[in-house]
């Protein structure tokens, strides 16, 4: 088992994290839908997750941090890194939504903070200054757009957090209003890119990879961010003054998040049934339960911002959707942990039968 857990930390997947990403935005979503009993018991497995993969990113830092440099400074694996800090910041959101609980909350907000600090200024810097660049076709994927959703999960945590904050409200708002418009920045910046290679340059089946889903879940969770900044927004006279803006911005991304869906629903079909692809587990597939998830909460969350209610029978639909994909890749996940333990099982048996 030590030799299962060593191997796990030293190959572990950077953007694991997406595990909490999925997991809270689908528990949030339920929660606000009625559903509490699932939203409980999603944070539960949220709160374990988290601590499992810190635990082996912890054992990956000091122990094979080599491997985990290479994988900062790669255009592939590099962005996932971002998923520590819009899965702390996720949790952070679920604890107080769920349970209320905001003292864990401010301490996870801060943890975000710093880590996106971290991740993003190690990340561009390493993918800018390195010599052996690939090609745009082998080096962006809709992971990039991670980058757009830890940026954007700081301002939601922030303004959940601000009136709960003795001092300087006004200040924590003006942060995260900054964080909202940045992140709107990242993502005009790098779909441009991801879209210029879907459409001028080949792409192969096998290139069409979970992480695409993130085209879209970028955009719901900027969603999210505004229509949080709009509900919150009788705290700051500043953010009333703005609120007219804030609600064409927003509009704008969860129209642009909402044509993303039927065509990367047709990408994946052309993928899986056309070229008849299988569908084997793979840690990326919490991309894509991510993104239906927060497309369900923002949606719901953006109805209430903007005052059409009828726009609720999108997440009383949607919220089914999201929980099929992410049982399917929970059950995935635990067939993929029971065949690794029992191959490492049976290696460690041959060995000390040897």
């Amino acid at each position: 088992m030590i030799n299962f857990i060593k191997q796990t930390a030293k190959t572990l997947f950077p953007g694991y994290f997406a595990v909490v990403m999925a997991t809270g935005a689908l528990s949030i979503a339920a929660f606000l839908l009625g559903m509490k009993l699932i939203s409980i018991a999603l944070l539960y497995v949220n709160v374990v997750a988290y601590i499992i993969l810190w635990f082996l990113t912890l054992i990956r830092l000091f122990k094979y941090f080599p491997s985990l440099r290479a994988d900062i400074s790669s255009h592939i694996k590099g962005p996932g890194f971002f998923t520590l800090v819009a899965g702390t910041s996720v949790l952070g959101s679920q604890l107080i939504i769920v349970e209320k609980n905001y003292s864990i909350a401010v301490f996870l907000w801060y943890l975000a903070i710093f880590l996106w600090i971290l991740v993003m200024y190690t990340f561009f810097a390493a993918v800018t200054i390195r010599n052996d660049k690939p090609s745009l076709a082998d080096g962006i994927n809709g992971g990039w757009l991670i980058a757009v959703v830890g940026t954007q999960s700081i301002s939601i945590l922030g303004t959940l957090l601000s009136p709960h904050l003795v001092a300087g409200k006004e200040m924590v708002l003006f942060f995260t209003l900054c964080m909202y418009f940045l992140g709107c920045m990242l993502y005009i910046n790098i779909i441009t890119l991801i879209f210029y290679r879907f459409t001028f340059i080949e792409l192969k089946f096998s290139a069409m990879t979970p992480p695409y889903w993130i085209n879209m879940g970028a955009v719901a969770i900027t969603t999210l961010a505004g229509a949080t900044l709009i509900l919150k927004s009788q705290n700051w006279s500043f953010l009333v003054e703005i609120t007219p803006f804030i609600k064409g911005f927003t509009l704008f991304f969860w129209i642009t998040g909402t044509w993303w869906i039927p065509l990367l629903f047709i990408l994946m079909v052309w993928k899986h049934l056309y070229h008849r692809e299988p569908i084997n587990y793979d840690p990326q597939f919490w991309g894509m339960a991510f993104p239906l998830a927060m497309y369900t909460l923002s949606t719901f969350q953006l109805s209430k911002a903007l005052k059409v209610p009828f726009l609720t029978v999108i997440p009383d639909i949607m919220v089914y959707i999201a929980m099929g994909a992410w049982v399917t890749v929970f059950i995935g996940l635990i067939h993929h942990l029971y065949r690794h333990i029992k191959t490492n099982h049976n290696n460690t048996g041959v060995g000390h039968g040897a």
